[in-house]
């Protein structure tokens, strides 16, 4: 059975692709998992650290990003020759099994979506307000674009940009778990907490259908903090608002490694994979399995 899962914290900067990529080729090389990366975040790290620009500039300009998958759903009354799986670039870092569905740097026009579905809560047949018509799109978004190729993989990661948007939110629904990366500092503390505020709405928003789960918080480059008093204080607000088994015990080390690998778009455990930084995401991934086993 397919585990999708969505990657998500309100603030940027806190390893949140890092752990996606490096958790996906983990699966693959160590577990010989069949994993599907999803790029939802405009900025396309995900993307590229598993690609060249170059791949990316000729994958956007015979259209075959996600954008065209999301347009299909805004605008189904034009007609598309191409579907989901038309747009999987199958074994990247010549890894196979390791596939990604290409994000893009304009994913959606907000416009468009909005006339769109105003038109649409106008139809005769729909005879609903323009709320209730918006949440089924956002309930259907993802769900739908995923819906093809889910039993191709046993995991489908995706990698949400920061914040709160749309796309975010519709992957949420579509997702089986959420992943929190975090840094132990006060300010991602305070992301984590706005985050599981709205999820907490979402959720009671769309009972039953939304069996979403937290599958744990993973600090991430946060070898520096360690000892400090920032990372106490904040490890003793996670433990108050946390039981245990939401929190990852293996911690991600500030590794320079995992930095140089982005220039060379790969995943740190593909390209140097004895370093402290790609042995931590190994055992995460043990750690990682065990939790969806548990759940």
């Amino acid at each position: 059975m397919t585990v999708v899962l969505s990657t998500i914290n309100m603030k940027g900067g806190v390893g949140k692709t890092t752990l996606t990529v490096n958790l996906a080729a983990c699966l693959v090389r160590d577990h010989h998992q069949r994993v599907l990366i999803v790029d939802l975040d405009s900025q396309i790290s995900g993307t590229l650290s598993v690609i060249s620009p170059q791949e990316f500039g000729r994958l956007r300009r015979g259209r075959r990003t996600i954008s065209y998958l999301i347009d299909k759903v805004v605008r189904p009354y034009i007609a598309r020759k191409l579907s989901t799986i038309d747009m999987i670039l199958p074994g990247v870092c010549d890894l196979p099994g390791l596939d990604l569905l290409t994000g893009d740097i304009e994913l959606y026009d907000e416009y468009t979506v909005t006339e769109a579905l105003y038109k649409k809560s106008l139809e005769p047949e729909q005879n609903q307000k323009f709320s209730t018509t918006w949440q089924g799109f956002e309930q259907d978004l993802i769900s739908s674009i995923l819906e093809p190729i889910r039993g191709n993989y046993d995991y489908i990661l995706i990698d949400c940009a920061p914040g709160y948007n749309l796309l975010t939110r519709s992957a949420i629904v579509a997702s089986d778990f959420y992943l929190l990366p975090a840094r132990p500092e006060p300010l991602s503390l305070v992301g984590i907490q706005l985050l599981q505020q709205r999820i907490d709405k979402l959720q009671a928003q769309y009972q039953p259908e939304l069996a979403l789960k937290l599958l744990g918080i993973v600090f991430i480059q946060s070898g520096g903090f360690l000892n400090n008093r920032y990372y106490n204080q904040v490890m003793q607000r996670i433990k108050q608002d946390f039981n245990p088994g939401q929190l990852f015990q293996t911690t991600i080390p500030l590794d320079v490694n995992v930095a140089k690998a982005v220039d060379s778009f790969t995943p740190v455990v593909l390209n140097t994979p004895n370093t402290a930084g790609s042995k931590a995401f190994g055992k995460l991934t043990l750690e990682f399995l065990e939790k969806v086993v548990a759940r």
